[in-house]
């Protein structure tokens, strides 16, 4: 880890000359290894930078501050996603990549702050793939997202995400010219390996 990173993360190298980046963001009492493997799945010769998140909830690692399931700390989100996009900027400088070659991997409290920086800072990512998200906040009117391609992964039988959540948010970002998919799975919670490679084939169909 680079001493000039502000965040606890592991980096590895592209192959083949992959300019993509996989930014893989966990959900809560995940760290920076927990979506490694997922990486993998989804483009075995992408760069992956996998991030742990700052805030500790009875010890496990978020993002960001919840004050209950399903309510989010307004101001600290604010403020992490801040830190989290100043984060990819410096690790573009650091690692020599290209910000709108990064692709977010978010589940759960790692999606919904990946949401969180495209509703904020959309300048830092070029995508995002985003399992169990549920709307962060509303975005203002003039934000445009015209082009970023956006996969949302929600479980149909979610007991944390509402589906008129979800659904909120892939109109939300629709409004704003995003190019987005929502597929329903049928699943709770939890990440299925289909699922996975809906989500790799759906990456090897964006154009560089």
């Amino acid at each position: 880890m680079s001493n000039h990173l502000t965040f606890i993360h592991t980096y590895t190298p592209a192959k083949n000359a992959s300019p993509r980046v996989l930014l893989m963001l966990h959900g809560t009492g995940g760290d920076e290894t927990s979506l490694i493997s997922f990486a993998g799945v989804l483009d075995p010769d992408a760069a992956i930078l996998s991030v742990r998140g700052k805030v500790l909830e009875d010890g496990a690692p978020r993002f960001f501050r919840r004050l209950q399931e399903g309510v989010f700390d307004m101001e600290d989100l604010h403020f992490r996603t801040k830190e989290l996009a100043d984060f990819i900027v410096a690790a573009g400088e650091i690692y020599s990549f290209n910000v709108k070659d990064v692709i977010a991997v978010g589940y759960s409290n790692g999606a919904n702050i990946a949401s969180s920086v495209l509703f904020s800072r959309p300048e830092v990512l070029g995508g995002a793939i985003l399992f169990r998200v549920m709307v962060p906040f509303v975005p203002e009117d003039n934000l445009d997202l015209s082009g970023k391609p956006i996969l949302l992964l929600e479980g149909k039988y979610d007991p944390l995400v509402p589906l008129e959540n979800a659904e909120h948010l892939a109109i939300l970002l629709q409004d704003r010219n995003a190019k987005v998919s929502l597929r329903w799975i049928e699943l709770d919670h939890r990440i299925g390996r289909s699922e996975l490679n809906d989500a790799q084939w759906w990456l090897s169909q964006l154009v560089d």
